[in-house]
């Protein structure tokens, strides 16, 4: 049985990532796609080979489709969300999966309710080389892990600028556009979850009047582990990297904060230093097989909905920890809190 997906947002995403992704697995096709701007619609459906634009939300549901893929602006993603699963499709949002943690409660709980598999597309998870450190950690290769710190500030190209940058209502920001991601993969690897967060913002000269491009957090994670991130828009020549030192060992990755399955990952202890191997799977393929199995009733998405309340409740949090000046808890049944 295939499963017939819908497009909701012609994005560079999804043109660039998703839709080989989707069409890499053997029951996946896409069979529609739908940009509110007609003329868009019907020019990405012809470069992309898409039978079907839309121009409306109601069209693209009432298609003949199986599931939604979510790419549109922030503040879009729950109207759009609550209406597919009311129509008894299966969703994977982008992330953040709402401008704020009760919406994407809201979101998860309706998803629940009707049978729906929702799942966060935070593609980092996938990349071979967190999954192989997040299993070194776990067989404890490097001990008791201590502290973590996450290297993902980039510049942002030109061409995905607009709106990351201009509008505070469309949930622009670097917080909402990586900080989200950097919690939700120090999660993943080391297996805990974040409770407290202290962050600073910054204008750095890229980001319109509201928004920041550039922010540092540190993390309290509930194991007692202290975590330190740094995310920015503006950082041409900075690198991405991530860190896990424990009492026995670190892990050390360099280029693994990026959408393409490369990077290295070293790890050192009082042997020497070792190079682990990983998988280089494509992390979009993996997330979308993943995603079609649990749609068969095998196991979940690599990143849930409940994944995508904690990182966006973490990110969040980091924002208000930046406009008070003061530490915040981090509770996903509350949001932020200080």
């Amino acid at each position: 049985m295939s499963v017939r997906w819908g497009l909701i947002g012609a994005s560079t995403i999804a043109r660039q990532f998703m839709i080989n992704a989707i069409r890499a697995q053997g029951d996946g096709e896409i069979a529609a796609v739908m940009s509110s701007n007609p003329e868009r619609a019907t020019a990405y459906a012809g470069e992309n080979n898409i039978p079907l634009a839309v121009s409306t939300l109601d069209a693209l549901l009432g298609a003949d489709i199986d599931a939604v893929y979510i790419s549109t602006t922030n503040e879009l993603h729950l109207e759009q969300a609550l209406a597919a699963i009311k129509a008894g499709k299966h969703v994977l949002c982008e992330k953040p999966l709402a401008l704020t943690s009760a919406h994407a409660r809201t979101m998860v709980a309706a998803a629940k309710a009707a049978g729906i598999v929702l799942g966060t597309n935070h593609h980092l998870r996938n990349a071979g080389a967190h999954r192989a450190m997040r299993d070194a950690i776990a067989s404890g290769h490097i001990g008791k892990p201590i502290a973590a710190r996450v290297f993902h500030s980039v510049y942002l190209p030109e061409n995905l600028q607009g709106w990351r940058i201009t509008k505070p209502e469309a949930g622009g920001g670097v917080v909402l556009d990586i900080t989200v991601h950097d919690a939700d993969t120090l999660r993943f690897v080391l297996g805990d979850d974040p409770v407290e967060v202290s962050a600073f913002t910054q204008s750095a000269g890229m980001a319109g009047s509201g928004l920041e491009d550039g922010a540092m957090c540190i993390w309290r994670f509930r194991s007692g582990v202290i975590a330190q991130s740094h995310e920015g828009f503006t950082t041409k020549f900075a690198g991405t990297g991530f860190e896990v030192h424990g009492s026995e060992g670190s892990l050390i990755a360099s280029n693994v904060m990026t959408q393409k399955p490369v990077g290295s990952v070293l790890l050192r202890t009082a042997n020497g230093e070792e190079e682990l191997s990983f998988d280089r799977e494509d992390l979009y393929s993996r997330s979308l097989r993943q995603f079609h199995a649990a749609i068969r009733g095998e196991g979940q998405p690599s990143a849930t909905g409940e994944d995508g309340i904690w990182s966006l409740t973490a990110a969040a949090a980091a924002l208000q920890s930046a406009s008070s000046g003061k530490a915040v808890k981090i509770d996903p049944k509350l949001g932020g809190k200080n």
